[in-house]
């Protein structure tokens, strides 16, 4: 890996940088689950109904998708619903909640080889920024020690705010490129989401790296992305 080729470096964050992913996962899980029971439909929300329908996507995005496989049609409602709302933005508050209390309680910490790797791109110069669907990312950022690191975020508000449309659309991994003052060509995409290679692929990002941390090597090359890595540390 020849970081010098590049001049900057897209981050990911929940399952690339820090297990947030297994937060998201419990968070996830015990929401639809619950909802699932209340409402008497046979078959609970899995982890492979996370790794297909809701990893990377915006939260709202992840609850729409899963309950279109299961042919349940609920009203968008509005983000600012309560978290007892029987609304789309409804369940995507109440697990928003479920997830902040578990890193609240728990904490996070980076993952060892992820760390090591931002080590070696801060001694090379590299830029790097961080680009997440999360609308947590910033106090996930500072919960793990991580927060100083990175010149950029764009996450999940940022994108809210300037009308980003999420992954796999290319286009909150083109505003951090920009932000950081280079272009697709000259940028690496690090993702652990099929849906976030397919945004790396989609901007024609100079490098795809995937990160498999469960979605399966095969299912991030097939996304786009250029090489498969099991964690960060192989690229230093």
């Amino acid at each position: 890996m020849d970081w010098n080729t590049y001049d900057a470096a897209l981050f990911d964050l929940d399952g690339v940088l820090t297990p947030t992913a297994e937060v998201h996962m419990r968070a996830w899980a015990e929401m639809f689950n619950a909802f699932l029971t209340d409402r008497g439909i046979d078959g609970p929300y899995t982890d492979q109904d996370y790794f297909t329908y809701v990893d990377g996507k915006p939260r709202y995005e992840g609850v729409q998708s899963f309950l279109d496989s299961r042919g349940i049609d609920l009203p968008y409602g509005d983000p600012g619903d309560p978290t007892d709302a029987e609304t789309v933005c409804g369940l995507g508050n109440r697990k928003n909640d479920a997830f902040n209390a578990v890193l609240e309680r728990d904490g996070i910490e980076p993952y060892p080889g992820s760390v090591k790797l931002l080590d070696h791109l801060a001694g090379l110069g590299t830029k790097m920024a961080v680009v997440s669907s999360s609308k947590n990312a910033r106090n996930v950022l500072a919960v793990a020690g991580l927060a100083d690191r990175f010149e950029v975020i764009v996450d999940g508000a940022v994108a809210a705010s300037e009308g980003l449309p999420g992954k796999p659309k290319p286009d909150t991994f083109l505003a951090a490129a920009r932000r950081v003052g280079t272009d697709a060509a000259r940028s690496v995409v690090l993702e652990d989401a099929v849906s976030g290679v397919q945004a790396g692929r989609a901007g024609s990002f100079g490098l795809v790296v995937g990160v498999d941390r469960g979605a399966g090597r095969q299912a991030l090359l097939d996304g786009g992305a250029d090489v498969v890595v099991a964690d960060l540390e192989e690229l230093v």
